[in-house]
C-alpha cells in the first residue's frame, strides 16, 4: 500500500463518517468530533505519518471547528489539556531514565552478567533473556528500547555462534530465544505500571472517566499474583512448546565474560544509575505515604541523572523519541477526553449497556475483559488501543457493575495491555524487531501468539474471578 494511499483512508473514514446521518440520542457536534477520531484511530493504525503529527492534526481540526466547548477560549483549553497532564511527563522523564541505562552501559552489564551466570543451557539462556527484561522493566517505560533497543543486540549475538541463523537451523537455538524475548517483555509490559508507556496513559484516562487513581504500589500488588508467576513460566513454556533443537550452550558464559572484560570494572555512572533507578522505584512505590507524587518522583530524578552527568541536559532537549512520545500521547489524551466531553461516550456506552443488561456481574466483567484483549487483532499499536477502546470499555463498566466492582475492573482492563502484544507480529513495539530477524516464520508466529495469548488470557481470567 502507498503512501498516499494511506494518507487518504484516514481521511476517507472520518468524511464518510461524518455524512451518515447523526444517530438518535447524539449530538451533531459529537457525531462529528468521533469521525475524526475514528479517522485519527485509522491514520495511527496505518502511520502515513509520525503518530504525534496525527494526534496534533486532529486535536488542530476539532479546536479550529468548535466541536469541543462552547466557546473559542475552551475550544484552546481543551487543545491544550493533555499536556498539563502529570502522567504524560512522567512518561517523558522516563524515557530519559532508559537513555541513561543506555549511556551508562548499566543495562548491557546486566545482561552480559545474566547469560555468564545462567548461559550454560539453552534454557538458563531463555532465563537469563527473561531476567533481564523483568530488572529493567519498572524504570523503561519503552518496551521497544528495553527489549529491541537494550536486550536485541545483545540476545542476537547467542544464537550466531551456534551457526544458528535465520536460513541455517533457526530451531537450533535463534527462534526459542527470539520467542522468549518476545513473551517475556510482554509479561513484564503488564507487571508493572512504568514497564509500557501506553499503562501510564491508560491510568490517566481510568481516572479521568471512572475517577479512579491506580498508584504503581496498586497496580503491582493487584497484578502480581498472575504476572509473577507468568514470567517464572515463560522460558519453560516455549522450551515445552517451541523447543530448542540444541539444549546446551557452553560457548555462551564464555562469550558474556570476554565481552564484560572489554567493558571493564563498572563505572562510577552505572553505580550513579542504579542507585538513582533504585530512588525512583521507592519513591514511586511509597510516594503516596510520604507525599510525593510519582510525576514529581521522576522529575526529581531526571534532574539528578543530569546534575551526576549520568545523561546531559542535551540529551534531554536533543530525544527526539521522548518528545515525540510526550506529544503523541497529550494529544491522544485530549482526544480521548473530547469523546467524553462532547458526550459521545455516554451515548455509546449506553447502547452497547443495553445488549449485555441482564448477565451477572462477574460474567459481565470477564465478557468485557475478552473484548477488549481480542480486540487488539485490530490493532497494529497498543496506544492507539488505549485510546479507542478503554474510555469506552469504562463506560459500559460504569453502567452494569457495581461501584465496589469498577476499580478491579479498570485494573484487569490496563494489566492486559501489555500481555496483548503476544498475538501478533505487530501487536506491541519489540515484535517488528525479533520477527524481522527472520527466526520465526509468520505462520509460527501467529500460531505462538493465539497458544500463549489464550494462556495470557486465561491467567487473566482467573484473576478476574478473584478480584470481581
Amino acid at each position: 500500500m502507498s503512501n498516499n494511499v494511506k494518507m487518504a483512508i484516514p481521511i476517507l473514514v472520518a468524511v464518510f463518517v461524518a455524512l451518515l446521518p447523526t444517530p438518535e440520542g447524539l449530538a451533531v457536534n459529537a457525531h462529528y468530533f468521533f469521525a475524526v477520531f475514528l479517522g485519527v484511530i485509522v491514520g495511527l493504525i496505518l502511520e502515513p505519518i509520525p503518530p504525534a503529527l496525527i494526534g496534533m492534526i486532529g486535536v488542530a481540526f476539532c479546536a479550529a471547528f468548535g466541536l469541543v466547548g462552547d466557546s473559542a477560549k475552551a475550544a484552546r483549553s481543551w487543545a491544550l489539556s493533555g499536556f498539563s497532564n502529570g502522567v504524560i511527563w512522567l512518561i517523558f522523564a522516563a524515557f530519559m531514565f532508559a537513555l541513561g541505562y543506555k549511556k551508562s552501559g548499566l543495562g548491557k552489564r546486566i545482561a552480559l552478567l545474566l547469560v555468564k551466570k545462567l548461559g550454560k543451557t539453552t534454557l538458563g539462556l531463555g532465563y537469563a533473556v527473561a531476567f533481564v527484561d523483568g530488572i529493567l522493566a519498572p524504570f523503561m517505560p519503552s518496551n521497544t528500547a528495553r527489549s529491541a533497543g537494550t536486550i536485541f543486540p545483545i540476545a542476537i549475538n547467542i544464537p550466531q555462534m551456534f551457526n544458528s541463523l535465520p536460513d541455517n537451523e533457526p530451531r537450533k537455538i535463534g527462534s526459542y530465544i527470539s520467542w522468549v524475548a518476545v513473551a517475556a517483555t510482554c509479561v513484564t509490559s503488564s507487571m508493572f505500571l512504568t514497564a509500557l508507556a501506553p499503562n501510564l496513559l491508560a491510568v490517566s484516562l481510568v481516572e479521568k472517566n471512572v475517577s479512579v487513581a491506580i498508584e504503581w504500589g496498586t497496580w503491582f500488588t493487584s497484578l502480581a499474583a498472575i504476572m509473577v508467576p507468568l514470567f517464572l513460566l515463560v522460558p519453560y513454556l516455549a522450551y515445552i512448546i517451541y523447543p530448542p533443537e540444541q539444549k546446551y550452550s557452553p560457548e555462551a558464559p564464555i562469550w558474556a565474560s570476554e565481552e564484560l572484560e572489554k567493558m571493564g570494572k563498572i563505572t562510577t555512572k552505572e553505580i550513579l544509575m542504579l542507585s538513582l533507578g533504585i530512588l525512583a522505584l521507592v519513591m514511586w512505590i511509597f510516594g503516596k505515604q510520604i507525599g510525593i507524587d510519582s510525576t514529581v518522583a521522576a522529575i526529581v530524578v531526571l534532574c539528578l541523572l543530569v546534575l551526576t552527568n549520568v545523561i546531559s541536559w542535551d540529551d534531554v532537549i536533543t530525544n527526539k523519541g521522548a518528545f515525540n512520545v510526550l506529544i503523541w500521547f497529550a494529544t491522544l489524551v485530549a482526544m480521548a477526553d473530547g469523546l467524553k466531553k462532547v458526550g459521545y461516550l455516554k451515548w455509546a456506552s449506553g447502547l452497547i449497556s443495553s445488549w449485555l443488561t441482564g448477565l451477572d456481574p462477574v460474567t459481565i466483567g470477564i465478557v468485557l475483559l475478552i473484548l477488549f484483549f481480542l480486540f487488539h487483532y485490530l490493532f497494529a499499536s497498543v496506544t492507539a488501543h488505549v485510546v479507542a477502546l478503554l474510555p469506552l470499555f469504562l463506560g459500559i463498566a460504569a453502567n452494569l457493575l457495581p461501584p465496589d466492582m469498577i476499580q478491579p475492573m479498570a485494573i484487569l482492563l490496563v494489566g492486559s495491555l501489555g500481555l496483548m502484544g503476544i498475538i501478533t507480529p505487530y501487536a506491541t513495539g519489540p515484535s517488528p524487531i525479533w520477527y524481522g530477524a527472520g527466526y520465526i516464520s509468520q505462520a509460527t508466529w501467529w500460531m505462538l501468539g493465539a497458544v500463549f495469548g489464550a494462556i495470557f488470557l486465561g491467567a487473566l481470567v482467573v484473576l478476574g474471578f478473584f478480584l470481581l
